[in-house]
């Protein structure tokens, strides 16, 4: 019995803290840096790989919800996320170490998603280098287009971000080597999707403060034998509780989760819109140079 109430007294504890302790505050691991100095030697291989998943992210997306066409803002967002780490769009980066090759540095990647440590956050700063400003582009040129994959690569290493256009220099000799690629686990790799499918939801940030750690620790709850079945009934009020809460809390934030669908559609709209005249604004600025450059064409012919 005495078990039982340090158990809930435990996890009302938990209850009240989440409400109020910042993840700042409560976060275990380490923030780890992306490696700046490595970003020229694996540019336009990461645009490579940029271009290839695009390519396929679209495709997988309009096998989803066909027979309907993909719209542009469908792509504009893959375009967006592809190079953001805390968006589903960029889990092809997890894949993916750097290894030393002699002078230079290759991308190879691997069977499973890796820990994000200083190589992972290195190609998504290398990534992001490479996109830019020009996420709109590339997603005008996959909707207009529709170009193969290898044309894809050229235009958007190539011709519009120029990632691929100069040989990277050589690599020091006194580089440092980073971190060995360390796999996680399938209940690492789960628990990181359910966190990234969250984001946004109602109810989510409180579930910021806790580490991978805590999540995992929290989910092999009751997971142990024990040889007592009063402790095994005890291990599972937790649960119960916790489903009872959840319960409650659905029924009260409902005309709360009312709302922020509403705001985020008026919001989905809003950023379409802008799309949009972005688009057009863009057009009619190439039109007019290209204008004013046959203008001044004509002017010099004549003199």
């Amino acid at each position: 019995m005495a078990k039982m109430k340090s158990v809930l007294f435990v996890l009302v504890c938990v209850l009240l803290v989440s409400a109020w302790i910042p993840f700042s505050h409560c976060s275990k691991k380490p923030v780890v840096g992306a490696r700046k100095e490595d970003v020229p030697y694996i540019k336009c291989q990461v645009c490579e790989k940029l271009a290839a998943e695009l390519y396929q992210q679209v495709q997988k997306k309009q096998a989803e919800i066909a027979p309907k066409k993909i719209s542009e803002y469908q792509i504009i967002e893959i375009a967006e996320n592809v190079c953001n780490l805390k968006k589903a769009e960029a889990d092809w980066i997890l894949r993916i170490d750097i290894v030393e090759q002699g002078d230079k540095l290759e991308l190879v990647e691997q069977d499973s998603e890796g820990q994000c440590n200083s190589e992972c956050k290195t190609i998504e700063r290398a990534c992001q280098e490479v996109m830019g400003y020009s996420d709109t582009d590339a997603a005008e040129h996959l909707y207009k287009s529709k170009p193969q994959l290898d044309s894809l690569v050229n235009f958007l290493c190539k011709d519009l971000t120029k990632a691929c256009s100069t040989k990277p220099p050589p690599l020091p000799k006194n580089r440092t080597p980073g971190e060995p690629f360390a796999p996680k686990s399938s209940k690492e790799a789960e628990m990181e999707k359910i966190m990234k499918s969250m984001e946004g939801m109602p109810g989510a940030p409180r579930m910021k403060m806790y580490s991978r750690d805590d999540l995992m620790s929290m989910k092999n709850l009751g997971d142990e034998d024990d040889d007592d079945e009063e402790d095994e009934d005890e291990a599972q009020v937790p649960f119960k509780l916790g489903k009872v809460l959840r319960e409650k809390e659905s029924k009260k934030d409902d005309w709360k989760h009312k709302i922020t669908e509403g705001i985020t559609h008026g919001r989905d709209l809003l950023k379409k819109h802008a799309y949009k005249v972005s688009n057009r604004v863009r057009q009619w600025w190439r039109r007019k140079k290209t204008a004013g450059s046959t203008n001044s064409k004509a002017s010099k012919s004549e003199l």
